[in-house]
């Protein structure tokens, strides 16, 4: 069993996402950001770095008790590895995910957060921090449409890669991006969004940034 310690965000979504497309049993750990709780001491004890999610795997494949991890790219990756499926056994294709995965979280990710953060929660509204953000969440919008002009998924095959980006791409109207400017993604959007798993993984999420999501 996985307890997944989660908040409703893209970064907890790609978690909820990975585990129901590898049909692993687990348990919604709730994390309150906004009373705090990632700062309790037994939540810092799996997640230093106080951010959610994080996971504790009672059932770890070494049979050497529970295994605790945080950053939801290492995240994925462990549970890619666990279960041999969503990442390529052969080198150069686990490259082409480890590239893609590894883009997400240290460039759609931060970005796209940082597009959010100035857009909706900013106590004063800095239009020089909007627009560096919104033209950064851009580029990379454009990146992946490249990306995707030829193939269906982001590494070829569907993969842990394509999990991780899509949460980040849910709140697009809130970014200030607009997907027919984007066809391949929106394309690709599309695909993935109609997956079962992503259904169901997806339900109930909200809209973090829901005071300027509208179209």
């Amino acid at each position: 069993m996985i307890d997944l310690y989660f908040s409703d965000t893209p970064n907890g979504q790609k978690l909820t996402l990975c585990l129901e497309e590898m049909a692993i049993p687990y348990r919604i750990v709730p994390v309150n950001l906004g009373k705090g709780e990632q700062f309790k001491p037994e939540f810092l004890a799996i997640a230093p770095n106080n951010r959610i999610p994080a996971m504790v795997d009672d059932e770890a494949a070494d049979g050497g008790g529970p295994v605790s991890l945080f950053e939801s790219g290492a995240m994925m990756l462990y549970l890619a590895e666990k279960t041999g499926r969503f990442i390529p056994a052969d080198l150069r294709g686990r490259v082409e995910v480890l590239q893609w995965l590894f883009w997400q979280v240290s460039g759609l990710g931060p970005m796209a957060g940082q597009n959010g953060h100035f857009r909706v929660y900013a106590p004063e509204q800095v239009p020089y921090s909007i627009e560096r953000y919104t033209r950064e969440t851009t580029r990379l919008y454009r990146v992946l449409d490249k990306r995707l002009a030829d193939r269906e998924y982001v590494a070829g095959d569907y993969s842990i890669a394509d999990m991780a980006c899509y949460p980040w791409i849910l709140p697009h109207r809130a970014h200030g991006q607009k997907l027919d400017d984007f066809p391949n993604l929106k394309r690709w959007f599309q695909s993935v969004g109609a997956r079962p798993a992503a259904r169901k993984a997806l339900a109930h999420a909200v809209n973090v940034y829901e005071r300027t999501a509208a179209p």
